[in-house]
């Protein structure tokens, strides 16, 4: 049976009187797709958030590889293998895309700023494998000729998979994608499809937050639904795709209306 590289415990956030998440649990086993999906205001990016580090929960738990990752900075959890991408591209606009990218390697690296300002050999050889691994992500993101032009005159599209690039950089073993394929036309959201596939092939196991219901439907094995920060659905595309309490989440209408 797969392993849970992620576990989500009963995991409640509260902002004041607002309850963004409500004791939601899920997990995502290693090598999965696994899509997090709902309306807006359903608590997904909240969601992400909890897991990356940029929101304490109120109450619950979240293992990483059997470890509870709750109360980390987000450079812990970076470094512990999670790294994510905005739903607002977030890049450096002013550096290369190489540039941009030797930022996420820089996640990995162990030496300081006095091995860094006297250039020690080890610093050095971190420095080179950094870049390395810098441009053998661009060159899988297919976007390694242009490593050298800067992050803002890249087209949206690149954009888009030069945050998955800076991403993968960081060496991560769980990536979550936050609504990768907005901005995208429908032959790029298939190109993205057949992207998202190849990072699992190279062994990341995916978190996918995205509204295009066919993209979901299309590359995920297990989907888990929210609304109003509670989960209420969870299962295979082919489950979600029929479950009536998904229809009437989506289309406004009583469950007994959507069965």
């Amino acid at each position: 049976m797969p392993e849970a590289i992620l576990d989500v415990q009963n995991v409640t956030l509260k902002f004041g009187g607002l309850t963004a998440l409500d004791d939601v649990s899920f997990h995502i086993n290693e090598g999965e797709i696994l899509g997090l999906i709902g309306p807006n205001g359903a608590g997904k990016t909240t969601c992400f958030n909890a897991v990356t580090g940029v929101y304490r929960p109120t109450s619950g738990n979240i293992l990483f590889q059997g470890a509870s990752i709750v109360g980390l900075k987000k450079h812990a959890i970076t470094k512990s293998g999670i790294a994510r991408t905005f739903q607002n591209i977030r890049l450096f606009p002013t550096m290369t895309a190489l540039e941009n990218v030797l930022v996420g390697a820089d996640a990995q690296h162990s030496t300081g700023m006095l091995s860094a300002l006297f250039r020690l050999p080890k610093h050095r050889r971190e420095e080179k494998d950094g870049h390395d691994r810098a441009m053998e992500v661009l060159r899988f993101m297919g976007i390694h000729r242009k490593a050298d032009e800067l992050a803002a005159n890249l087209s949206y599209g690149d954009q888009r998979r030069l945050e998955i690039a800076r991403a993968m950089a960081t060496g991560p073993k769980l990536i979550c994608l936050d609504e990768p394929a907005a901005g995208f036309n429908p032959a790029e959201k298939v190109e993205l499809m057949n992207l998202i596939r190849k990072v699992r092939d190279q062994g990341y196991t995916v978190l996918l937050i995205e509204h295009d219901m066919r993209l979901v439907m299309g590359v995920t094995d297990r989907i888990v639904v929210l609304e109003f920060g509670r989960k209420i659905a969870e299962g295979v595309p082919a489950e979600i795709r029929d479950n009536p309490a998904v229809i009437a989440a989506y289309l406004g209408v009583d469950e007994e209306d959507a069965s």
